[in-house]
């Protein structure tokens, strides 16, 4: 017997052919599925989208309306690929343009775009000294710009990337003013004829300003203040309010909605008074009764009427929802998204509200830009808890500075499929319409006493 034919020398020789036939078998195997994966490109949902940066964020400021607005422009490394947010705080528009353009342009520099509630809480206490309407408004019209691009970068409509619709479309309610019932009566019901089912009535402005007759208060008469200063008779105004409710329900019918804002200018036992007056009349919401200040007032106001409140036009900060939500003290949250923040943040407080039962009702008149109500309007239309929307008409100046303008249909703002937020800017006409001052006023009584909103 040879030394290869002994038993040993057997079994290394089988184990040696055994290897040789394993590296073949996994030689042949990973060519196969080389070949295989050359053949089958892997799918395009499975890829994922390359990262793009910011490369400059600026801000763009108009008044085609006549309120100042601001937009804040995010332009990316991706040639022609930019997103546009609503940055507006009109009474101060002047000074949230150096927090766009110096602050927020130079800590947004090459991040990447689709890290967007990083970037929002790493901007946010960035500056240490957090909230603010300023730095808020800026730090809005960034959120609300990456947003867009996530949707043009999804080839999808933000609603979308927010859970998909709730309702067919969203629905919002108009202002009736005038300085008589019956003024007030007919524009109700031409809104009505037009397709709206909530209207919000107001006699003259807020407090009832304009509508008091040729009235010489005494602070004006004692040449205290300025002249531009406005004059409330808070007593007069609240007598009519309860009137006016009266006479454009008997003159309108049960079926219209009615909506009215105090504007947080009558003292809070007032305002209680007041409200619980109304319960007959079924007010859709009864707005702003107290300043942010008298908060506390809302456990009185609840457990006297069962009409229903709208709060929270003038919160900076989120955490100021929190409270009164999680203790059902208002029904609506009434929070204007720019001041909060944006996007990001008011999709937080709306989902915080959907487990208090309370419902949204953004903040949306003339000096929230055109870009600004398509974000709310794309928030409303993902929310199960949406309520209303203020609704606004915007003009052909508007609607020239502003292509994909939000447009209402009876009754209804139309959102459309177009990805992002759906709306660009036309910065050559947007220069046509340079911003100005445009505080919003002071409010005084008859004594020169200020009124705070």
């Amino acid at each position: 017997m040879s030394e290869f034919d002994k038993p040993t020398n057997s079994r290394r020789k089988a184990l040696k052919m055994l290897a040789l036939g394993g590296s073949t078998g996994l030689f042949s195997m990973f060519s196969s599925a080389k070949a295989r994966a050359e053949k089958y490109e892997t799918p395009g949902y499975q890829k994922g989208a390359p990262p793009v940066t910011i490369t400059r964020v600026r801000a763009i400021t108009t008044a085609p309306g006549g309120s100042n607005l601001v937009i804040v422009k995010v332009e990316t490394s991706e040639p022609g690929l930019y997103g546009l947010g609503c940055a507006t705080f009109t009474q101060r528009a002047a000074v949230v343009v150096p927090a766009v353009d110096i602050y927020l342009n130079e800590f947004c520099k090459g991040r990447d775009v689709d890290n967007i509630d990083d970037m929002w809480m790493s901007a946010y206490v960035s500056s240490y000294w957090r909230n603010g309407p300023v730095l808020n408004n800026a730090l809005s019209g960034l959120d609300q710009a990456l947003w867009d691009i996530k949707g043009k970068r999804a080839k999808m409509p933000v609603y979308q990337l927010l859970g998909g619709r709730s309702r067919i479309n969203v629905d919002t309610y108009i202002h009736a003013s005038s300085t008589t019932v019956e003024g007030i009566a007919d524009q109700v019901q031409k809104f009505m004829d037009q397709g709206w089912r909530h209207v919000r009535i107001q006699q003259g402005g807020y407090g009832g300003v304009g509508a008091f007759g040729e009235v010489v208060p005494d602070f004006k008469a004692a040449n205290y203040a300025r002249k531009t200063d406005g004059y409330s008779d808070q007593a007069e105004y609240l007598r009519r309010v309860p009137k006016m409710f009266e006479y454009v329900r008997k003159k309108c019918g049960e079926k219209v909605e009615l909506l009215h804002d105090m504007h947080e200018q009558v003292e809070p036992i007032q305002a209680i008074n007041t409200i619980k007056a109304l319960e007959d009349y079924r007010p859709f919401f009864i707005e702003d009764p107290f300043s942010p200040e008298n908060m506390l007032w809302f456990k009185q106001l609840r457990a006297t009427t069962s009409v229903p409140l709208a709060m929270g036009e003038l919160f900076n900060n989120i955490n100021e929802f929190r409270d009164p939500m999680a203790s059902q003290h208002f029904d609506f949250i009434r929070c204007h998204i720019s001041q909060i923040g944006g996007i990001t943040p008011a999709m937080k407080v709306a989902r915080l509200g959907e487990w208090y039962n309370v419902r949204t009702a953004w903040h949306g008149p003339g000096d929230t830009s055109p870009v600004g109500h398509q974000a709310n309007n794309h928030i409303d239309l993902a929310v199960y808890n949406f309520g209303i929307q203020e609704g606004q008409m915007f003009n052909e100046k508007v609607q020239s500075v502003f292509p994909g303008c939000p447009m209402i249909k009876n009754g209804y703002f139309i959102v459309t499929e177009e990805p992002g937020l759906g709306i660009d800017i036309n910065e050559k006409e947007a220069a046509k319409y340079p911003i100005k001052y445009n505080g919003m006023g002071t409010l005084r009584k008859n004594d020169g006493g200020i009124i705070k909103p």
